[in-house]
């Protein structure tokens, strides 16, 4: 640790700032989305689709089971190099019944009223 360059520490910190610019960007477009949302009117969760795509297989309506060490993409990489003996496998969403959305809960209210 004791021959560490100024230049080192400015890289380690600007790789501190991009990891973490990475895991803050899809809050900050969620925020964003919602704003304009908001000034056009429309619904803010849905934009006036009226549905709301399932957190759990993020609108796909299928799981992966057994993916290596909980990446999915490592196995969806996996099989579009050939491998056709991966050891996920692809089960219906139980949050969603396979269906990958839910009706909005702002506007299934607005409607009701």
């Amino acid at each position: 640790m004791d021959n560490i360059t100024a230049s080192e520490i400015a890289g380690l910190g600007v790789g501190t700032l991009l990891l973490c610019a990475t895991f803050a960007a899809p809050k900050v477009d969620a925020l964003i989305a919602a704003s304009q949302r908001s000034s056009l009117r429309m619904c803010k969760k849905c934009g006036d689709l009226r549905m709301i795509a399932c957190s759990k297989c993020r609108g796909v309506g299928l799981i992966r089971e057994g993916a290596t060490f909980g990446l999915t993409f490592v196995d969806d990489l996996y099989e579009s190099f050939g491998a056709e003996n991966s050891k996920a496998r692809s089960i219906a969403c139980p949050s969603c019944q396979a269906k990958g959305h839910f009706c909005c809960p702002d506007c299934s209210k607005s409607s009701l009223v």
